[in-house]
């Protein structure tokens, strides 16, 4: 049993995070304001593993706690090619567009404080992120998360159709 615990341990220190953005929120009741915190959390391992969790809270460590326990229930793959992303895509959510296009290596991560959060969690070396439309952050965050999730692999899409990577690309395999 010990050793499951270290175990557990050793694969939680993996994990990066990154509070991405914390805010103080205010519900209006018959008498007053009630006040509490909000917070966005990003977790990855930097290989291509990441989750991205929300928390709602009294105080701010809880509201960061709970955001942190929803980022790891919410880990999800996403392909890397030689550090970049394998083709451009538009995340979409809300009002809120994030394109995403890979880079050359030496470009570095191009984008700004919210989706940088992700992207450098991921592992994502190499990357030219732009939003458009909507700046907010809880947006941003979602539309980035997206895009990630809609990403493929060419051998994904070559399983998809039942053919080969060489019959889908037109090259000979070497």
């Amino acid at each position: 049993m010990k050793q499951e615990f270290n175990a557990q341990n050793e694969n939680e220190q993996v994990f990066i995070e990154k509070i991405v953005s914390t805010k103080r929120v205010a519900k209006v009741v018959k008498g007053g304001k009630n006040f509490s915190f909000s917070a966005i959390v990003v977790i990855g391992d930097k290989a291509g593993q990441v989750g991205v969790g929300k928390g709602k809270a009294n105080e701010i460590v809880d509201a960061i706690t709970k955001a942190k326990d929803k980022a790891n229930q919410n880990l999800f793959r996403v392909p890397l090619v030689n550090g970049t992303i394998p083709h451009e895509i538009l995340g979409r959510f809300g009002a809120s567009r994030v394109l995403l296009k890979p880079a050359r290596p030496g470009t570095g991560i191009i984008a700004g404080g919210t989706a940088r959060a992700i992207l450098e969690a991921v592992g994502i070396e190499n990357i030219l992120c732009k939003s458009l439309g909507s700046n907010t952050s809880a947006n941003v965050v979602k539309a980035v998360v997206d895009g990630l999730k809609n990403l493929r692999t060419i051998g994904d899409v070559a399983r998809l159709r039942g053919k080969s990577i060489a019959e889908l690309t037109g090259r000979e395999e070497e």
